[in-house]
């Protein structure tokens, strides 16, 4: 969804002022709201209601938190809101009386958007929690630009796939203030097996960087390795078992290697957003000179399925590659 930028004018975004020594009003930084006295009165959110977002949502919802939900196609906006009873929200302007703002979208440029749409209309003291994978330079400019609103920015990216938003345990590596974690930890614990607080603002997308290089690089192993089993004539229904029961095992071969050999590639996670994501470790590899070649091959590999109009396939549709010839 994409708020309206349109600012909105209320007594609460009034900057409140307190005394300096010298007699000159200086303005004061409104207090977070506190975990004890306004849990139950929360008021959250949620802007991106795709594969990840909607079960987002929903548990966040459970919780008894969710007051407004926001996504660019209006239709699926409508349509949560309906069946949970909660707001539909059509600009930044319904999104004013929200203690927290969740977001999960796709790209930088959307991140940046509803970060200024927000920061036109969130009240002082209020916190926007980014669920998105974007680079660390983009988690810093939403913090700063926020900051000036003394509204509170975690960047706060997952990790856990689909069936971890589904099933309400995904990994949330957290970047910013710790103070301002606390205050959101009851909205993220709703989605959440794993809250790691891992540094000041950025450190959350770091670590996802580093997330996706171990990613990318499985994928690349388990597509290879199970394509070479196909070649070389291997019951699938005994292959995978027993790589699975000994130290090939992982979350990719677990969850995609039967779909996989089946051809079925429905995300899952898309092949065009990994392709974003590989570029954002790029772009942090090349800064720090670290050799990334499972990066370079990955990148090649998946901006060759996008050529061939598998960008809203999932990664495991990799193997089609591998398998040549």
């Amino acid at each position: 969804m994409k708020p309206s930028r349109s600012p909105i004018r209320s007594t609460s975004a009034v900057a409140r002022t307190s005394p300096c020594t010298n007699g000159t009003p200086r303005p004061e930084r409104p207090a977070l709201f506190s975990i004890n006295q306004r849990n139950k009165q929360m008021k959250v959110g949620f802007i991106g209601l795709g594969a990840m977002g909607a079960p987002m949502a929903r548990y966040v919802h459970a919780k008894g938190l969710l007051t407004a939900v926001g996504n660019r196609t209006q239709a699926k906006a409508d349509a949560l809101a309906a069946e949970l009873n909660v707001r539909a929200a059509r600009s930044g302007a319904n999104f004013a009386d929200c203690d927290v703002v969740v977001l999960c979208v796709s790209l930088d440029a959307d991140v940046l958007e509803n970060v200024a749409a927000l920061a036109d209309v969130l009240k002082p003291g209020a916190i926007v929690i980014d669920h998105s994978t974007v680079a660390v330079d983009t988690a810093r400019r939403c913090a700063a630009q926020l900051a000036q609103h003394n509204i509170g920015f975690l960047d706060a990216p997952v990790s856990g796939g689909v069936e971890g938003a589904r099933n309400g345990k995904l990994s949330v590596m957290v970047g910013g203030d710790a103070d301002v974690l606390e205050v959101a930890r009851p909205v993220i614990e709703s989605y959440a097996a794993r809250i790691s607080h891992m540094g000041a603002t950025g450190a959350g997308q770091a670590t996802k960087a580093v997330n996706q290089v171990l990613v990318a690089g499985i994928n690349e192993a388990v597509c290879e390795g199970l394509a070479l089993g196909e070649k070389l004539g291997l019951d699938p229904e005994k292959l995978l078992p027993t790589l699975l029961a000994g130290a090939a095992n992982n979350w990719f071969l677990d969850k995609r290697g039967a779909t996989m050999l089946r051809d079925e590639f429905n995300p899952g996670f898309k092949c065009a957003h990994m392709l974003k994501d590989l570029r954002i470790v790029a772009a942090i590899a090349r800064d720090t000179g670290v050799r990334m070649s499972t990066v370079e091959q990955a990148l090649a590999d998946y901006a060759e399925l996008i050529e061939r109009g598998q960008g809203e396939s999932d990664t495991s549709a990799l193997i089609t590659l591998k398998r040549g010839g």
